[in-house]
């Protein structure tokens, strides 16, 4: 069987900014969602998305996998603001597949949690939605059915969560809200009876989760009071006083009900307070199997928005819950955690930030824990990416207002090679719409502000980048002229621009650090940069704090925010444009990357030039504009009284001569700079090996070949498509493909040339 024409190598994206989005399922595969997408991330084997599962038209607020006993999963259950939740299903091929969506809430779907039923095929799910109802659900093949609805007229709950009664097949549902009460109730014969609420929390109940341990049931909850309580079910009945008890002792007082004549009795079992802001979530460890004996390790994780999870356990001696381990971050602007999950064997622990981003830690052979390699990407839109021109690594902007870089991990056991973000060069305060490389470690960037910023890297991220990559590391400073290169970047705290930081300014100033501040200004310092020596890819707040690039220009010329940019193959000439709604400020503006000097504005357009492409012999310049026309400007002769690149109007459409009747969106080059194509929301692409991005979210792969006389569009040849993946933008290097979307990622392919030759 011939290799496939397309093979997806990287999917960089983050976790949705819910409390309920990721779900770590026993066969170590994590679950989350990624805008209106569930991602399956293997973060031991493949350390990469494994899976994007499509279905949902809006953003996945929930994901849980429907745990079995001592085997990987079968199903799961994910919920949106489509108003609609979705069981997935496994598939022969060790893929997941649709199988069944539940139709009924009136609002996005923010928890949901799903068990077994005594009937394997039978899956019990419940489901709480910003309709202020919380829905049961019975599934069962292809059939589902909604059992019943609980309404808590304006209340909200804010997570849900079942478990099957000790020593029957009896499902009971927890459910915690804004009232800040948790309410239990009970399924049984065919109706959902409401037994008790448990009272404690002050504020609302922000997460739930139920451990079943020998013949009795442990409930977690936590709330925005900073809490976690603890409540124990057992079978017995509960009495305020008893004739035999010792009353100097005390005891918790306990709720009784009762099932199939069978009394069930609740209490609270301890209070654990260590967090300094709202918990958000609690996870028990997962179970371990011995002999065919359930064993529920007595360990309950936690995460809040004070930026920490702690893992707490019982004392053995006096059996007193208490905190064993607290991980997170320190310092930084971002805020705290959104829930948290806990590894199948319980050696590892990741939790999902509010901007998305995975924190893992596992316990290393001495039982300490560290940060782990764990997956990144944007919180938002990609509006932009660009190869490095050598192909060895990948930078993207997106309206999270963030720059990042990919690169291939290659691991010194020559194992395996995983593409990780090593950088992220550039954190602003607007929302990023463009870039374009310039040279080998160079970059020019664009965002909603009328002023283009040039970044430059420092030596300590080339230093880092040839220890990740495996490059030669003296070709990569002969590159980059090291004797000039600071060691790296820090930003005020009330500014938007990257100061540079040179060896000289790492030294401790001690008289500076024992005088006391002399002026407002001094109360808020610098993130401070501090160099590492990385052998693997950074954590995110190394990300955030030491990885940042220099400004080491700012350009100023636009009018309006700035939309697109290019840069010639030369290196010599860069290309910008603004958004315009009049044709003074359409002009396109070239700058020189020696001087940055202000070269030429080329005016033609009379709405925003929407994309701009050089030719690869870098004397042609091709840009595009919402007015549906294209123009070509044609690089100059140099003459003896300049040296520096001009450019001249070579020709142009007009409404007269447009071929697109719609917006020009894209346009590129045949790489022997002899063709170009244009694509348009007409659905016209107008005049080798060409991707399509659509709107739809799929690329295709086609194959041109310049005919002798006009064909009417039998000279394509249609190679490959991908899965729907958002709406996205091509970008091309070698044998690799990457297209950067509005679903928030970044995907990078590979591209059998082999194959694409073979089928000519």
């Amino acid at each position: 069987m011939a290799a496939p024409v397309m093979q997806t190598c990287h999917v960089a994206c983050c976790a949705n900014r819910t409390p309920n989005v990721l779900s770590w399922g026993r066969g170590g595969i994590i679950a989350f969602g990624t805008c209106n997408s569930v991602a399956l991330y293997s973060p031991q084997v493949k350390r990469n998305v494994v899976a994007v599962l499509n279905g949902h038209r809006g953003r996945v607020n929930s994901v849980q996998w429907v745990y079995r006993d001592d085997s990987p999963e079968n199903h799961l259950v994910s919920g949106g603001s489509d108003n609609r939740l979705i069981v997935w299903a496994a598939t022969k091929d060790d893929n997941f597949s649709q199988c069944l969506e539940c139709v009924g809430h009136t609002g996005p779907v923010s928890a949901v949690d799903a068990i077994y039923l005594e009937d394997p095929t039978q899956i019990l799910v419940a489901s709480a939605a910003a309709d202020s109802t919380v829905r049961l659900w019975l599934s069962e093949g292809s059939q589902v059915e909604c059992l019943h609805t609980l309404s808590f007229g304006s209340g909200f709950m804010m997570d849900v969560s079942l478990v099957l009664l000790p020593g029957s097949r009896v499902p009971i549902l927890a459910c915690g809200g804004n009232d800040s009460r948790v309410h239990i109730y009970v399924l049984f014969n065919g109706e959902l009876n409401k037994v008790m609420s448990l009272q404690g929390h002050e504020d609302w109940v922000r997460g739930l989760e139920w451990a079943s341990i020998d013949e009795e049931l442990l409930l977690a909850s936590c709330a925005q009071d900073c809490m976690i309580r603890m409540w124990r079910l057992r079978e017995g009945a509960g009495s305020d006083a008893r004739p035999e008890d010792n009353h100097s002792i005390i005891r918790m007082k306990e709720d009784v009900f009762e099932v199939k004549e069978r009394v069930f009795a609740v209490s609270l079992e301890t209070v654990l307070a260590g967090h300094e802001n709202w918990v958000y979530g609690v996870h028990w460890q997962p179970p371990r199997y011995e002999g065919g004996r359930r064993l529920q390790p007595l360990s309950l994780l936690s995460a809040s928005m004070d930026k920490t999870m702690i893992l707490w356990a019982p004392e053995e001696a006096s059996g007193v819950w208490v905190e064993q381990v607290r991980v997170g971050e320190v310092g930084g602007n971002t805020l705290g955690f959104y829930g948290c999950q806990m590894g199948p064997d319980g050696s590892m622990i990741v939790a999902h930030a509010f901007h998305g981003a995975l924190h893992l830690w596992h316990k290393r052979q001495d039982r300490e824990w560290s940060p782990g390699v764990v997956m990144s990407g944007h919180f938002n839109a990609v509006q932009d990416l660009s190869w490095d021109p050598e192909g060895e690594y990948l930078l993207s902007v997106g309206s999270d207002q963030t720059a990042r870089l990919l690169t291939p991990w290659k691991q010194k056991d020559g194992t395996q090679t995983s593409w990780h973000e090593i950088s992220r060069p550039q954190i602003h305060g607007y929302d990023m719409q463009c870039l374009a490389t310039v040279g080998r470690f160079q970059f020019v960037s664009g965002a909603d502000e009328k002023v283009l910023r040039v970044f430059r890297a420092p030596r300590n991220f080339v230093e880092n980048f040839a220890n990740i990559s495996g490059a030669s590391l003296d070709k990569l400073l002969a590159s980059s002229d090291a004797a000039d290169l600071p060691e790296g970047a820090s930003t005020p705290a009330l500014g938007l621009s990257n100061k540079a930081v040179f060896q000289g300014d790492l030294a401790p100033k001690i008289h500076e650090q024992q005088e006391q501040l002399s002026c407002v200004s001094d109360q808020y310092r610098e993130t401070y940069f501090h160099p590492l020596n990385l052998t693997e890819p950074p954590p995110e707040d190394h990300l955030l704090q030491n990885t940042l690039w220099p400004e080491v220009q700012k350009l100023y010329g636009h009018g309006f925010e700035m939309y697109c940019l290019a840069s010639d193959s030369a290196n010599t000439v860069v290309a910008s444009a603004c958004k315009a709604s009049k044709a003074e400020h359409a002009a396109v503006m070239l700058w020189s990357s020696a001087s940055w000097r202000q070269l030429q504005s080329l005016p033609c357009h009379a709405l925003t030039v929407t994309q701009m492409a050089f030719s690869p012999d870098a004397q042609l310049l091709l840009a595009v504009s919402r007015d549906r026309t294209w123009s070509l400007w044609r690089r100059d002769p140099p003459t003896p009284d300049s040296a520096e690149p001009n450019f001249s109007m070579y020709t142009h459409t007009d409404k007269d001569t447009a071929v697109h009747s719609r917006i020009i969106w894209s346009c590129d080059w045949s790489p022997d700079s002899r063709y170009f194509v244009t694509s348009s929301r007409d659905k016209k692409v107008v005049i080798y090996l060409m991707a399509v991005g659509l709107d739809s979210g799929k690329i295709l792969l086609y194959k041109w070949s310049p005919p002798q006389e006009p064909t009417g569009g039998h000279d394509w040849t249609k190679c490959a498509e991908t899965d729907l993946q958002g709406p996205g933008a091509p970008s091309r290097a070698r044998g690799e493909l990457a297209s950067a979307g509005a679903d928030h990622a970044v995907k990078i392919f590979n591209v059998n040339r082999h194959t694409l030759e073979a089928n000519d």
